[in-house]
């Protein structure tokens, strides 16, 4: 069993950034790829960035490449997201979702999710 906590979302204008992180509980974090989801009213669950269990390899939705940048700690348990260049339409709530070694472009192939963490950018 694994707990997925977020933590770091918040209002910040355009052209700002923030830095939102995904706490794990359990000991087998390391095993496990983790995603960053988000969802914005109206809209579809979108796959914004994912990094294997061993930090190998990553992905990123085009709409965010070159802005944000996923990375994890395993000695801490965490994942992170760091996102520059903030766009009104990157508004949305961000969750984080684990799946054993390696991501999937598929929502429905993780297996754990957290909450979420509310990311509002204003123009």
């Amino acid at each position: 069993q694994v707990q997925l906590v977020e933590t770091g979302g918040g209002l910040v204008q355009a052209g700002g950034s923030l830095r939102l992180s995904c706490a794990a509980s359990g000991r087998t974090f390391s095993t496990f790829a983790m995603g960053w989801f988000r969802q914005a009213p109206g809209k579809e669950r979108e796959l914004v960035a994912a990094v294997t269990w061993s930090s190998g390899s990553t992905f990123y939705a085009d709409s965010v490449k070159g802005r944000f940048t996923i990375s994890r700690d395993n000695a801490k348990n965490t994942v992170y997201l760091q996102m520059n260049s903030l766009k009104p339409e990157d508004t949305a709530l961000y969750v984080c979702a684990a799946r054993p070694r390696y991501y999937s472009l598929n929502y429905y192939e993780y297996s754990y999710w957290g909450q979420g963490t509310q990311v509002t950018v204003s123009s």
